[in-house]
């Protein structure tokens, strides 16, 4: 391996009883032992490295028995690829959080081994029963203790009810955090969630005993986070009773959210954003909302979406994440809350196996989310839904091939007998959507429609095999990414999928490649075969993450 031309000695270094090393394997070894630094080497025109001895830093004539120092790059800590704060705050030792996934997909048992592996997870209580929620708290708050966890809290725009009823269940069990996802706009709900209890300490800090993390990929939504609640909902909250105006008050001074997750092109609600262009953009509106509002804790910005591999995770900490979160990915693996036909089709998917396909939360506004295309037509049936939507006012509107289409092949069974189902689902979860649905026969279609957009994503969750062609499988682009990455390797396999041996390799992996980068930086060409990152086993990855910590 041949010193490049334009490698210059930044100083030099000299033994204290070990030798530097040439060989390429040991060379990457060495490059993988994050818990020591690298001293890049020039012996007789070739590249060398060590990672012990006494460096002097500088330009001049290297004293005898030294040699010139190329490059040089410190021991990395996983903590210190995000943001050291963010870890310190939330009482996590990795910037690495597993995002909320709905109908438990992002799984009771995912949250468990994130917190008591040092990372952050978020129950994918979006579209589950009050009771099957409060049931996951039980058990995550059993099995988690002081270590700390978190909740959905999805924007439920035709159910205000029921994000209501949320977020009195999170307040009654003590929930101190929550991940908003698919807001348009604050709500009442989810400002009375981050004001309750605020007070201030005796040193006269402000205190906010309940936390939100933001997920959000428009600008426009991003300043309701990153801003104070609203005086209008300030003022009712007082007047009901919920806060003090001395607590309003003191809400007048906190953003609704410290932190904020600029998500990108990913699974379900996305707007496909690129991370390369939302990402920056988030952290110049961070920047001029701090300055505006001079805030006592820094507000900051995660990265979420197509991150799935070292190096889109070194990418994301290299633009100044904070901490990264995923989705996509933990959803293939044995914990989550899914099917095993799932996680299979997961594993055979492609970058480009996805497409976008209409949501069952926003269904009558053409909102849409991202899907699995492989191996389903979802996607295409519920396009057709909503081109039917679009065009008829009344269900018995729609021409009687096309009827018997929906119901042999999408419903597989009469629109009555599917009207009737519905009428008992909304009976029990909210009437008012049947009193408008008799006023108005375009609702009543939405609602049969919506019906089968929302079991979509149980039968895959299920995995009922009548019902493979319709399945939902919320997934982004990441998933091919990650597939890609883990070729040929134990993590090929669906069953070997652990969502701790995943979070690991790509927290190690990024840190490996970030310390590629550091050399690259100082004129250093390594060999290509060095920044091939192949994933650990459990084992391996565990014992090279301890070492870190000592």
């Amino acid at each position: 391996m041949s010193v490049h031309p334009t490698s210059a000695a930044i100083g030099s270094w000299m033994s204290q009883g070990t030798l530097p090393i040439k060989d390429v394997s040991a060379l990457k070894d060495m490059i993988f032992q994050l818990h020591h630094p690298i001293y890049l080497l020039e012996q007789h025109g070739q590249y060398a490295m060590a990672s012990h001895g006494l460096v002097t830093l500088g330009n001049g004539q290297p004293s005898a028995g030294a040699y010139p120092l190329l490059g040089y790059a410190p021991a990395c800590s996983l903590k210190n690829l995000g943001d050291p704060g963010f870890c310190t705050d939330y009482g996590v030792e990795y910037p690495y959080l597993a995002g909320s996934m709905a109908h438990g997909i992002t799984s009771v048992a995912i949250v468990e081994e994130m917190g008591k592996h040092g990372m952050l997870g978020f129950f994918g209580a979006a579209g589950m029963s009050l009771a099957a929620v409060e049931d996951a708290i039980d058990r995550i708050s059993t099995a988690l203790g002081e270590r700390p966890y978190g909740c959905n809290l999805i924007h439920s725009l035709n159910e205000p009810e029921l994000e209501a009823a949320l977020v009195d269940l999170y307040l009654r069990r003590g929930v101190k955090l929550v991940e908003a996802s698919a807001f348009l706009g604050l709500t009442l709900p989810v400002v009375r969630y981050r004001v309750h209890g605020i007070h201030r300490d005796p040193s006269g800090n402000i205190v906010t005993p309940n936390r939100i993390i933001a997920k959000v990929s428009r600008v426009e939504v991003a300043i309701h986070f990153f801003s104070p609640p609203p005086d209008r909902f300030l003022r009712q909250l007082v007047a009901n009773g919920d806060i003090s105006s001395e607590q309003a008050e003191l809400a007048s001074r906190i953003p609704m959210a410290q932190d904020l997750t600029a998500e990108a092109d990913s699974g379900g609600h996305t707007d496909n954003r690129p991370a390369i262009t939302l990402f920056p953009t988030m952290v110049t509106l961070r920047d001029r909302m701090q300055q505006q509002y001079a805030y006592a804790q820094p507000l900051r910005v995660g990265a979420a979406g197509g991150i799935a591999t070292p190096i889109s995770a070194a990418a994301a900490f290299a633009m100044g994440a904070a901490y990264i979160l995923t989705g996509s990915v933990n959803q293939a693996c044995v914990e989550s809350g899914t099917s095993d036909i799932v996680r299979q089709m997961l594993a055979e998917a492609g970058q480009a196996d996805v497409i976008m396909a209409p949501a069952a939360d926003m269904f009558e506004m053409g909102v849409k989310v991202q899907v699995l295309k492989r191996g389903t037509m979802f996607a295409m049936r519920g396009a057709r839904l909503y081109e039917f939507y679009r065009k008829y006012g009344d269900i018995d509107q729609i021409p009687q091939a096309d009827r018997e289409i929906l119901e042999q092949k999408f419903f597989k069974d009469s629109l009555e007998n599917v009207w009737r189902r519905t009428q008992s689902y909304f009976q029990e979860r909210d009437p008012s959507q049947l009193e408008r649905a008799q006023r108005e026969p375009k609702h009543k279609m939405a609602l049969i429609f919506r019906s089968y957009l929302g079991l979509a994503s149980h039968w895959a969750n299920r995995g009922e095999p009548d019902r493979k062609l319709d399945y939902q499988i919320w997934c982004g682009p990441a998933m091919g990414a990650f597939n890609e990455w883990v070729k040929g390797s134990f993590l090929e396999s669906p069953e070997h999928r652990q969502v701790i041996a995943v979070a690991l390799n790509i927290l190690y992996g990024a840190g490996i490649i970030n310390r590629l980068n550091m050399l690259r930086m100082q004129g250093i060409q390594l060999p290509p075969e060095l920044w091939k990152i192949a994933p650990l086993n459990r084992d391996e990855i565990e014992q090279r993450v301890k070492q870190l910590q000592h």
